[in-house]
């Protein structure tokens, strides 16, 4: 699933546009914002393949992608496993917020994901951050995701796709950002994901 495929032709802007068209006039898209997570292997290939494996799923468009930031591991002594990359991508979608988590946990076992431990190291972490407005005490999919509004990681590149967000029943991302700071959450501007085409 390499985008160096030569026979993987690229779609001209006409199509996307009125792809894009569709997507909007189909069936009421949501908006859900996913936050990606790697700290094993080639980290940033692996985060842009899950962009990838999200843009390829049927009924997901993939509409921002955040800057890459590198963090420490949560929750784990200090040096004991690598750095993290993190992004965060904002996305369309005629999922509902159960068969999104289903298509995530599927990327997260395509690239070999291991859950033997809590915050244990990972190839890649696909969360689900929130969905629309939704506001769910499901244990297997609660949304906004129950640690989002406390994590600089996730708040960061949060912020930068979407200045103005909110976490649902939490408030502006903005805010929350402020009072959590940014300490910790270094930029990669060596770094960069695609939007995919």
């Amino acid at each position: 699933m390499t985008s160096s495929d030569p026979t993987v032709q690229p779609v001209p802007t006409s199509v996307v546009e009125r792809v894009d068209a569709a997507d909007v006039t189909l069936s009421n898209p949501k908006r859900a914002v996913i936050s990606l997570g790697s700290n094993l292997g080639n980290r940033l290939e692996t985060i842009q393949g899950a962009v990838d494996a999200l843009e390829d799923t049927p009924g997901v468009r993939v509409k921002a992608v955040s800057p890459v930031y590198e963090t420490e591991p949560w929750g784990v002594d200090p040096g004991s496993q690598p750095s993290y990359f993190n992004a965060v991508v904002l996305i369309k979608t005629t999922l509902p917020p159960a068969s999104l988590l289903e298509r995530g946990q599927a990327i997260e076992e395509a690239f070999e994901r291991v859950r033997d431990e809590r915050w244990g190291p990972r190839t890649i972490d696909v969360d689900i951050l929130a969905y629309q407005d939704v506001l769910s005490e499901d244990p297997l999919l609660t949304l906004p995701h129950p640690r989002a509004h406390e994590r600089a990681f996730v708040l960061v590149p949060w912020h930068d796709v979407d200045p103005e967000a909110e976490v649902p029943g939490r408030g502006a991302v903005a805010e929350l950002l402020s009072a959590v700071g940014r300490e910790g959450v270094v930029p990669r501007a060596d770094l960069e994901l695609r939007l995919p085409e």
